[in-house]
């Protein structure tokens, strides 16, 4: 199927790439044209396939892995496993409003304080070494888009959320959170009173996600749960305080 046909699959306009494609190879597999032992096309020919980007057939493949259709081989890529009993489908919302305006960024973080916490919990419970080893991978690289000043920090952000939640090995958490952070969300550029405000701005954000880590790393729930929920409140007030600040410059300057 071409990304036409993608597009035309599409029940609700703003269901997700990502689960389009993941839906798309889940019927694939159960009409028994991928079969138990074959291997999942790479992911340049899902790319070609589907006219998608390389994210969005990462995280359909992910969602196939959480719900255990496909496993991955080192070196090798992924393939199709054997189905068992009844398989969770993806699945994508979408908010009342737009995510553009500061009431519906921190309507979306609010949802996400519910969902996150728990999935922190679970990735903390349920993760395996090589979910651990994506989460912390995912760690350094948003660290080092923070140290940098980065425009991708939000994307490595978002990578790093994503990660956690795939640990849970619930399919739904990843696929809910995909559906949440992949919404259009700009908020103003954040303005700082001088070099020491981001230093100290991007420290806390630092050890927030590192507490997260370390947390889901010793496998304890409740402090990986307290961790997510401090980090995404802080956030909250962070996004409130970004808007305001821009609210209140002359001509909308940043």
């Amino acid at each position: 199927m071409d990304a036409p046909g993608i597009l035309k699959s599409r029940r609700n306009p703003h269901d997700s790439l990502a689960s389009l494609v993941a839906r798309e190879l889940i019927q694939r597999i159960d009409r028994g044209e991928l079969r138990p032992g074959d291997r999942l096309p790479s992911e340049r020919e899902l790319m070609q396939t589907y006219g998608v980007s390389r994210t969005v057939v990462r995280e359909a493949t992910s969602s196939l892995r959480s719900a255990g259709r496909i496993a991955t081989q080192q070196g090798r890529g992924a393939f199709v496993m054997a189905s068992v009993g009844p398989v969770a489908r993806p699945f994508s919302v979408l908010p009342a409003q737009s995510a553009a305006s500061k009431d519906s960024q921190l309507a979306v973080l609010e949802v996400r304080i519910g969902l996150e916490t728990e999935a922190a919990a679970q990735a903390a419970r349920r993760r395996t070494p090589e979910a651990l080893e994506a989460i912390k991978q995912a760690w350094q690289s948003l660290s080092i888009a923070l140290d940098g000043g980065s425009s991708g920090v939000r994307r490595k952000d978002r990578e790093f959320h994503l990660a956690i939640a795939r640990a849970t090995n619930n399919v739904y958490f990843a696929d809910l959170l995909s559906s949440l952070t992949a919404l259009p969300g700009d908020k103003p550029a954040r303005v700082y009173v001088d070099l020491a405000a981001r230093k100290l701005h991007l420290q806390q954000v630092r050890i927030e996600h590192e507490q997260i880590v370390r947390a889901i790393e010793r496998r304890d729930p409740d402090a990986a749960r307290a961790a997510m929920r401090i980090h995404l409140a802080n956030s909250q007030e962070r996004t409130a305080g970004v808007f305001d600040a821009a609210a209140c410059r002359p001509d909308g300057d940043e």
